[in-house]
């Protein structure tokens, strides 16, 4: 019988923040609403932001709003390891699969001659033009040596796919046209780390995940993530992209300059009863002080507003209205 099993998979480069909760609560409750369990996976790959200290913070962060992991890192452990950085043998391992089966091509091209061949309009994400696809592979990786770098990997899109339909239990049907919107995406890069699309598709097959919650910014790249589930024969997660906190200037709180973390907010006396009660009445759940378990029945995705709330700094609350 499949377990039902969700996840949230932070980025430790920083401190916690409001908007980082919501999404970690949002998951919890998605898991926990069918009886499910709840997994906490650090994306640690980007080595040079990541470090020791913000992954111990953010699981006291974590534990401060009374959030408890079922299977990760100081709990249960039946897909380790539950940090990316330890998981290359298993994106090596995928990538060969993909290699084996004329799925995936290196490619020589740096970013700037990608953004320079590219069609997409300025500021958009580039479209890869193709410019390795039809070259042999050993002559793409010598001449990239020769240029002193090394060769990354692609996802050969099928062009003659047409459209990718996502259902998002929150964000409603997403559809995208992956080779006319990207081309052929990068699934490792030049340095030999997996990227962010390959890696997270592997990590939630391996340890599966049926359930993914996230935020919206990630939505443009679901279709991706799909083409390469059905590329390894795996059914795909049910997904919730949850619209982003702003400020109260309207930005992005996560890209905000002086973005309160849970950690100040802890410091500034803030009680986390009173957080956890405007989270989740920013998702549709009325606190009635009882256990997150227990309340995880009455979470319906279908009532979570698809407006982006605001964190009022001043009052320290989110507001959904």
């Amino acid at each position: 019988m499949t377990i039902e099993r969700g996840r949230f998979a932070p980025t430790p480069s920083g401190a916690l923040h409001v908007g980082s909760a919501r999404t970690a609560l949002a998951s919890a409750l998605a898991a926990w609403r069918n009886g499910g369990r709840w997994a906490l996976r650090v994306e640690d790959l980007d080595v040079v932001r990541s470090s020791t200290r913000p992954i111990e913070a953010m699981y006291e962060d974590l534990a401060w709003i009374g959030l408890a992991w079922d299977e990760g890192p100081g709990a249960d452990e039946p897909h380790r390891p539950y940090r990316q950085s330890a998981r290359a043998g298993l994106y090596r391992e995928a990538l060969d699969v993909l290699r084996a089966r004329g799925l995936v091509y290196p490619c020589g091209c740096s970013r700037k001659e990608v953004e320079a061949a590219s069609q997409a309009p300025h500021g958009a994400e580039p479209v890869y033009p193709g410019t390795c696809r039809g070259r042999d592979p050993d002559d793409v990786v010598r001449d990239a040596a020769a240029r002193g770098r090394a060769a990354a990997w692609r996802f050969r899109v099928d062009r003659s796919r047409g459209d990718v339909t996502v259902s998002d239990l929150v964000a409603g049907r997403y559809t995208q046209d992956v080779a006319r919107a990207v081309g052929d995406f990068v699934v490792a890069r030049a340095d030999g780390v997996a990227a962010y699309q390959f890696a997270v598709v592997v990590d939630d097959i391996t340890m599966e995940v049926t359930e993914v919650v996230r935020g919206d910014d990630l939505l443009a790249s679901t279709p991706r993530q799909v083409l390469l589930y059905e590329a390894f024969g795996a059914a795909p997660p049910r997904w919730m992209h949850l619209p982003l906190v702003l400020g109260a200037d309207g930005e992005r709180l996560a890209k905000r300059l002086g973005a309160m973390g849970l950690r100040e907010l802890r410091e500034r006396g803030h009680r986390p009863e009173r957080l956890r009660a405007s989270l989740l009445a920013s998702l549709g759940v009325s606190d009635d002080g009882g256990s997150l378990r227990g309340l995880a029945r009455r979470f319906d995705p279908a009532a979570v507003p698809r407006t982006s709330p605001r964190w009022d700094v001043t009052r320290e609350i989110l507001d959904a209205s």
